[in-house]
């Protein structure tokens, strides 16, 4: 009830306060009273054993502030981030919009974050247990020709403390991000991963995972170059999908629905779970892939599982319906 009485208070003041809000409560020696029991539903993938499938996707907690909040809703894991380099302020405001009769959410923040040493520090002081990945990208300023210098920077920085990494190159709110998805420049930026994974595991004796975000507004053939530039490259997993650029049959006022940026939630679904079969498809039964983008309900979850996913995270569906939902959807799933 109070974590009810709470998420509607939220969503009746300005999307970025009460996301702002919401962090500032989940990072308070209460946060714990809005927490939920779930159930053991153990997966083990890639060398990892997630308590259960229903994870926090990237976005939500970008500098690790909340990890302690978070970690009592009810997560089997929980991805922090997009984390860059420097601590940069994203786009201008406003940049954060609800689409309420759509269940959706439109965001062009535009990897505003505190930067890498802020989440290390915050990390550090957390002492999370839990099942952790960190999801990192480059700042805007840094072309792209020097971009893998960027996040083999946050790499080196982050492996050591988490269970896997996520390089995001598929936000639509950084100019030419995406740009990194496509022909030379992908297959440059997963061989300089995967060297760097590999020398620091060299170093440090510890292989940390590291799985690529993609966008879900590829071609399919872009996306089967993609899915094999991926795997002959020695990355660990796929994330599917971002948010869309694309804007079909919204409900919701064109002063919300023709905002710039990216587009989360029920609207998603569809896209996200074409995405999620051309790359299974692809990749073969046994490829590691997580499931995100539109899961709503229950019925959502199910759906992405049985179209391959090995994993699912949520996030819109958190800020609408709350730690209700990843308790929902585990039984589902079990």
């Amino acid at each position: 009830m109070l974590e009810f009485i709470a998420r509607k208070s939220l969503q009746q003041i300005p999307a970025e306060l009460a996301h702002d809000l919401a962090i500032k409560a989940l990072s308070s020696p209460f946060a714990t009273l809005t927490g939920c029991t779930t159930k053991d539903n153990p997966v083990e993938l890639m060398g990892i054993r997630f308590p259960n499938p229903v994870g926090l996707a990237a976005g939500f907690d970008k500098n690790g502030d909340a990890i302690k909040g978070l970690s009592a809703q009810g997560f089997g894991f929980i991805e922090i981030g997009t984390i860059t380099p420097k601590p940069q302020a994203g786009n201008e405001k406003p940049r954060l919009f609800r689409l309420k009769p759509d269940q959706a959410i439109i965001n062009r923040m535009g990897f505003n974050n505190k930067g890498i040493d802020h989440l290390v520090k915050q990390v550090k002081a957390a002492q999370f247990k839990g099942v952790l990945g960190i999801n990192i990208g480059k700042n805007k300023t840094t072309a792209n020709e020097d971009a893998l210098k960027d996040y083999v920077h946050c790499f080196e920085k982050a492996h050591g403390l988490c269970d896997y990494i996520t390089v995001n190159i598929s936000s639509p709110n950084t100019p030419d991000l995406r740009d990194l998805q496509n022909d030379q420049a992908l297959t440059d930026l997963l061989n300089g991963m995967k060297q760097a994974q590999l020398q620091a595991q060299q170093e440090s004796e510890k292989y940390t995972p590291i799985l690529v975000k993609i966008s879900p507004d590829q071609t399919q053939e872009q996306l089967q170059f993609m899915t094999r530039q991926i795997i002959d490259s020695g990355m660990d997993g796929i994330i599917c999908t971002n948010t869309t650029i694309a804007r079909k049959d919204l409900q919701s006022p064109q002063a919300l629905s023709e905002q710039a940026g990216g587009l989360s939630g029920a609207p998603l679904l569809s896209a996200a779970n074409d995405t999620l079969q051309c790359v299974r498809q692809c990749a073969g039964s046994d490829f590691p892939i997580v499931a995100v983008g539109g899961i709503m309900s229950e019925e959502d979850a199910k759906e992405k599982m049985e179209l391959g996913a090995n994993l699912i995270q949520i996030y819109t569906g958190f800020v609408y319906h709350g730690s209700g939902l990843i308790r929902a959807i585990n039984n589902a799933l079990m």
